[in-house]
């Protein structure tokens, strides 16, 4: 099984696990850029004929953003769900605090209330699950991918 796991927005990343975490890059600024990395999934050999499944969090832009940011920030989340749909690939939605909250309880830890805190502790954890550089652009992604194959070991234990 391949998993994807996207953070979706400027500042955010992609990481691909199979059987480790393979690929973890900050996300595109264009199409062709996250089409290159959904097609890559499906076609080089990565798979070998098992399941793919994406993760992506289910983020909001907030009455304070400006109007073109949100507008910008809710298209790039569209074409990640276009691009994956359009290669059949099974897709979750995960809202921030589901997969932080996994991380948290498997951790025994808290997480910081100040936002700049919280991002350096997530890019501390996700600097301890892989061996791939880790940036405060992928650190989200990587944790949310290991959330979902978590999700995904779940299901085929039931």
């Amino acid at each position: 099984m391949l998993i994807i796991g996207i953070d979706p927005g400027k500042s955010g990343g992609v990481a691909i696990w199979n059987y480790s975490i393979v690929q973890a890059v900050k996300c595109p600024k264009d199409i062709l850029g996250m089409s290159s990395i959904i097609n890559s999934c499906t076609t080089n050999g990565w798979v070998d004929g098992h399941n793919i499944v994406a993760y992506i969090e289910n983020v909001w832009a907030f009455p304070t953003d400006a109007r073109s940011a949100a507008f910008k920030f809710g298209v790039n989340y569209g074409i990640w769900h276009g691009l994956l749909a359009s290669r059949k690939i099974e897709t979750h939605t995960v809202v921030p605090k589901t997969w932080m909250k996994h991380w948290t309880n498997k951790l025994d830890i808290e997480l910081p209330k100040d936002k700049a805190q919280r991002k350096r502790k997530l890019k501390e954890i996700a600097s301890n699950q892989t061996n791939k550089k880790v940036t405060l652009y992928n650190a989200d992604a990587i944790l949310i991918t290991l959330y979902g194959l978590d999700q995904e070991n779940r299901k085929e234990g039931q």
